[in-house]
């Protein structure tokens, strides 16, 4: 049966071949892939109807790479980042607020509101970028070196430049020199920052900070204000127009970190892969402390393994070592793009095990679960294992399984075509035109249920990236969270997309008001 809205260049042309008697018909599917102009012409199609619609800035960034050849990634920029760094309650998620020209982040009067690291897209003078509010040192954190500037450390290596907070009220103390000296070695582009400087005679207090030796002093007032103005236009200066450290990397080893609770047999696991004692290993837990780097050769690739601390209990109830241990498995996984959770099958899976693959899928990183110690799993465990499996990792069952033993490395050359396939998808795009085509199959058999007397429709659909997946739909309301994972699941039954996690988001838009 023939397509009522099929292009009729595409019929024309297939009716001329066939009426041709000079012309040996052969398979016209091999000759004209009408599939795909099919495709194409649905999509140039809802491409030209979303005129009728109001569109911001970045909806127009996005959709002006879309043409007919829709298999060509449009790479846009990444956004070059600043950390805001600084001792407990000097003000920095009050100017970050203040960047934001919204309250984002969390602000009290107390030291050690803010413990994770948390980004922010801001905008100063139609420049984007992010921002990064961190935690301050802990005042109770003992037992490791360096542990003062460890929060810090981790937000200056993942940044372009750096705003250094310091209270004009206190002044420098020896904790911020100690923030200093990391800072000087970062090589990254610093501003000095005089907060709480609410009138111009802190301006002079401000002074004595050149004494830190990162430069003039900027005094401000971020919860007033005063001065932040100068302030982000000397940060925009500071800032290249792209990022050189949040770009995604292409070519040379592909980055795995190793993630599992203490002593599940991370570092055991990087030995046995090495063919050397890469790392300490023993039966007490928390061993490692700060990811160590190993380029490995596995089936005849090189892979870059980071073995990271284990991350023992939920971040803002940790002390000490363990806080900064959780913070820099983060920073590792950050630095990563597939992460291998390692679950020992001898114990039960546990709320920490959900927790770090969580942990993974909020990092956008792709995923491989590696069921350690199965050389000691007697049949009843089996059958325990199994119904665990089903029940608690339900939410990742598109992730590759794979069952080893770091001790003895038995089966652990499985874990490089898992490895593979997780990359794979975590790269692959799907082509504009056949994304499309997915979404208009899918709605005609699904449409979306009338919530109100309304049904939201979606208008067009395209990749807005990979690594992961990211999808984003224009659409005329508010879709379902229920009906989104059903699209992200029918994505995964037609495209695969086993060990990526997929996003799909949503812009609503309604139609131009005709004057």
């Amino acid at each position: 049966m023939t397509d009522a809205n099929a292009p009729h260049g595409a019929e024309d042309a297939r009716t001329e071949i066939e009426q041709d008697p000079e012309v040996e018909y052969v398979d016209t599917e091999s000759t004209f892939d009408s599939d795909s102009e099919l495709d194409a012409a649905r999509m140039r199609a809802l491409r030209a109807g979303l005129d009728d619609y109001e569109f911001e800035d970045d909806d127009e960034a996005l959709l002006a790479g879309i043409g007919d050849d829709a298999d060509v990634p449009q790479l846009l920029p990444a956004l070059p980042v600043l950390a805001i760094v600084g001792r407990p309650n000097v003000g920095k998620s009050a100017l970050v607020n203040k960047i934001l020209g919204r309250r984002e982040a969390v602000v009290e009067d107390v030291p050690g509101v803010t413990r994770d690291r948390v980004s922010y897209r801001a905008e100063w003078n139609d420049r984007h970028f992010t921002v990064v509010d961190t935690g301050g040192w802990e005042p109770d954190a003992k037992g490791i070196d360096r542990s003062v500037a460890q929060q810090a450390e981790i937000a200056v290596e993942l940044a372009d430049a750096v705003l250094f907070i310091v209270d004009v009220n206190v002044g420098a103390t020896s904790t911020d020199e100690h923030v200093v000296r990391m800072l000087r070695q970062s090589n990254k582009p610093v501003q000095l920052v005089a907060n709480k400087a609410d009138d111009g005679r802190r301006d002079l207090e401000a002074a004595s900070l050149w004494s830190l030796g990162l430069g003039e002093p900027m005094p401000i007032s971020a919860i007033h204000g005063r001065g932040v103005a100068d302030l982000l236009d000397r940060v925009l200066k500071m800032l290249p127009a792209e990022s050189a450290v949040a770009k995604q990397e292409y070519g040379g080893p592909r980055r795995v970190a190793i993630l599992g609770r203490p002593n599940v047999g991370k570092s055991s696991l990087l030995n046995k892969a090495a063919g050397e004692e890469r790392v300490v290993v023993n039966d007490l837990a928390g061993t490692t402390r700060d990811p160590v780097d190993e380029q490995i050769e596995l089936a005849g690739r090189v892979w870059r393994f980071v073995d990271t601390a284990g991350i023992r209990r939920r971040v803002h109830l940790q002390q000490g070592a363990d806080f900064y241990a959780t913070l820099r498995t983060q920073a590792a996984l950050e630095k990563a793009e597939v992460a291998v959770v390692l679950i020992d099958v001898t114990e039960v899976i546990s709320e920490q095990d959900i927790r770090i693959i969580d942990l993974v899928l909020e990092s956008g990183r792709s995923l491989v679960l590696a069921f350690n110690k199965w050389d000691q799993l007697d049949d009843e465990r089996r059958r325990y294992l199994e119904r665990e499996i089903e029940k608690d990792l339900a939410h990742v069952d598109w992730a590759p399984r794979v069952n080893i033993s770091a001790r003895t490395g038995r089966h652990l050359e499985k874990l490089v075509p898992a490895l593979e396939t997780a990359l794979d998808s975590w790269d692959s795009r799907i082509p504009t035109a056949k994304f499309n085509a997915f979404l208009t199959e899918l709605t005609a058999e699904h449409p979306h249920p009338l919530r109100g007397g309304k049904q939201p429709r979606i208008l067009f659909g395209t990749q807005a990236g990979s690594r992961p997946p990211t999808f984003v739909l224009f659409t005329t309301g508010f879709l379902d969270p229920q009906y989104r994972r059903f699209i992200q699941r029918r994505l995964r039954e037609t495209y695969g997309f086993e060990g990526t996690p997929i996003v799909v988001n949503q812009r609503i838009r309604e139609k131009r008001q005709r004057r």
